[in-house]
């Protein structure tokens, strides 16, 4: 075993992700990514630095004949000796990261579904309110509310279906693995070669979304007069313009964020560390309540009100305060 690979093999036993290594060592990130690819060498300072570390002899990390069993922390082989770490060969590295691929189309156009799901009634019933379509009330709700169920329950299929193909996959984001010989580099060469496409999906979904008030901003510049009924029209197409703006940026954030994220679930990094995962179990619980508490709020809300255009900022208020509950919920269970 090379260097690299116990590098990459000690680092995982102990549960750290490259950043939190490369703090330890006191350098960057990028230079413990290129030990663990074989594109660098550690001198001599920072070998000696990575035994201390690491807790082994420098002539473990030296020498190739030595295997990982020789040299491991007795209580690091007992996790590793009782189950705690499970293998991942090639195959199933590249039979999960091609699902997660699959799966990153399918949820993020679920997503995209859901968002777009109120359009037609919201302009069906401003253009029946002002007598641009020879149809009745009933008839505009019946049609607007028929399209809003069939394109949610189109995309809550979509959502069951890609969870029961990703079940076999679970363990591989809620339990410490260990993948096989090349894996490791492999993932993290296809990592680099989607880092552009990632950073430019992300940053046009979060322009898009930022840019999704503009249609609300110019009708009422063009369509504000003190006439209100006229003029309400312009203002549901625009209030339309919003939500798909904002179903295109999100399906873009969702598609780009599941294809990295399976990178870093291989790699045990980013959210995905040891140590993350045992964070994540303790918050599965909390993290269903609070999802289903804002769908259910979302839909009370929006059914009671019919202000589809506006109750869409519930979901990124959502995501923003779920950071800070689960940080809080993380912190009070430390202290306890």
């Amino acid at each position: 075993m090379i260097l690299a690979d116990k590098i990459i093999e000690l680092r995982k036993k102990n549960g750290w992700s490259q950043e939190e290594l490369a703090d330890k060592l006191g350098v960057s990130r990028q230079a413990v990514s290129k030990w663990e690819s074989a594109q660098a060498v550690p001198d001599m300072n920072r070998v000696l630095k990575l035994s201390e570390i690491f807790g082994v002899s420098t002539d473990f990390l030296l020498k190739d004949e030595l295997e990982l069993s020789t040299a491991v922390p007795a209580e690091l082989q007992e996790s590793s000796e009782g189950g705690s770490v499970r293998s991942v060969s090639m195959e199933e590295a590249a039979a999960f990261l091609e699902h997660r691929e699959r799966s990153s189309r399918r949820v993020a156009l679920g997503v995209l579904m859901c968002i777009l799901s109120p359009i037609l009634l919201i302009v069906l019933s401003s253009a029946q309110e002002h007598g641009l379509i020879a149809l009745s009330e009933q008839q505009v709700t019946g049609i607007g509310l028929a399209a809003m169920l069939l394109l949610i329950g189109g995309a809550v299929a979509l959502f069951i279906i890609q969870g029961l193909r990703a079940s076999k996959f679970e363990y591989l984001s809620k339990e410490s693995i260990e993948t096989s010989y090349g894996v490791d580099g492999i993932v993290r060469d296809r990592r680099e070669k989607f880092r552009h496409s990632f950073n430019t999906h992300i940053a046009l979904g979060v322009v898009l979304c930022v840019v999704a008030a503009l249609p609300l901003f110019i009708a009422m510049f063009f369509f504000g007069g003190e006439d209100k009924s006229a003029n309400e029209f312009p203002h549901a197409v625009a209030a339309a313009c919003l939500l798909l703006f904002v179903a295109l940026g999100v399906y873009l954030i969702v598609r780009a964020s599941i294809v990295w994220g399976s990178f870093q679930i291989l790699l045990e990094d980013g959210d995905y560390t040891r140590q993350k995962k045992a964070e994540n179990r303790q918050n599965d619980l909390l993290s269903s309540i609070y999802w289903g508490s804002v769908t259910a709020i979302f839909l009370a809300y929006s059914f009671i009100t019919g202000r589809w255009h506006r109750s869409w900022i519930i979901w990124p208020v959502a995501g923003v305060a779920f950071g800070v509950v689960i940080a809080v919920a993380n912190a009070l269970r430390k202290r306890g």
